[in-house]
């Protein structure tokens, strides 16, 4: 990878990761309570309404099984994009998350939503991040690296 790429992806990386694993801990109340300043929901039943809106083309315990499961994916996404495990599968993962998360908002609110919150921007940067080569300041370079001096010590 060019040297003008690596600090690139490292800050994509970190981005998206960040704002995955943020988003994803708001629900759970990590960050504050409902209405506090800056927090989006708080804890988990002001999620659930969001969701509720957003997936009322749903049964409702269906609606809550599916945000669970998007909630648990968007930490463990966000979680690895900023560790730099498993970069590639994370960075596909999330995106196509996000973008099925863009067409539900723009099924439920219309598509200035998503274009709002840069949805489909963050999913389209999560799916330019599966693409490159390497992932410079990783977890997944340190393990290729040892792979390789493995393989190598005992050719």
């Amino acid at each position: 990878m060019k040297s003008n790429y690596t600090y690139v992806q490292l800050y994509l990386r970190l981005a998206i990761g960040a704002s995955y694993l943020v988003a994803g801990l708001d629900r759970f109340g990590v960050w504050g309570p409902p209405g506090g300043a800056r927090i989006s929901w708080g804890d988990w039943s002001h999620f659930m309404q969001y969701a509720g809106q957003l997936l009322s083309f749903l049964p409702s315990k269906l609606a809550e099984v599916f945000a669970a499961i998007a909630s648990a994916a968007e930490i463990i996404f966000g979680a690895l994009l900023i560790i730099g495990l498993w970069t590639r599968w994370a960075a596909i993962g999330s995106g196509v998350l996000l973008f099925t998360f863009a067409l539900c908002m723009t099924q439920a609110f219309g598509i200035q939503s998503p274009l709002n919150y840069s949805v489909f921007t963050a999913s389209a940067a999560s799916l330019l991040l599966a693409c490159l080569p390497a992932y410079k300041w990783s977890l997944d370079a340190l393990r290729s690296r040892q792979t390789t001096m493995y393989q190598t010590n005992n050719i």
